[in-house]
């Protein structure tokens, strides 16, 4: 992967998670301690951020690092309803899986 790529998820994600928490570009600089222009400049694939800046950004928006990162497809709000998703049909399928188990084991 290209680093223009990984920037561009950068910054997409950055931008989608600071609108998600309904903070505008000079709300989130605020919080993180830096220049409304340096979010600006992120959110613009402008300027690539130090690890500190990453670190004041992911503090002040309380998520993780690696949520900068992902795909740019991934929803984040649909990846938690579709990881429950997941958990639910995984249960589901151990319950049945043991269930046949005991059955075949008392016949």
């Amino acid at each position: 992967m290209k680093s223009k790529e990984i920037q561009k998820r950068l910054a997409e994600n950055l931008r989608k998670l600071r609108k998600g928490k309904k903070m505008t570009q000079l709300d989130l600089a605020v919080k993180c301690d830096l220049s409304e222009a340096m979010i600006k400049n992120i959110e613009l694939c402008r300027s690539w951020p130090s690890e500190k800046t990453l670190a004041q950004i992911t503090k002040a928006l309380d998520v993780d690092i690696y949520r900068l990162f992902l795909p740019l497809a991934i929803d984040f709000e649909k990846a938690s309803e579709i990881k429950l998703s997941v958990q639910d049909e995984v249960v589901k399928s151990l319950r049945k899986f043991v269930d046949e188990k005991l059955n075949s084991l008392t016949l």
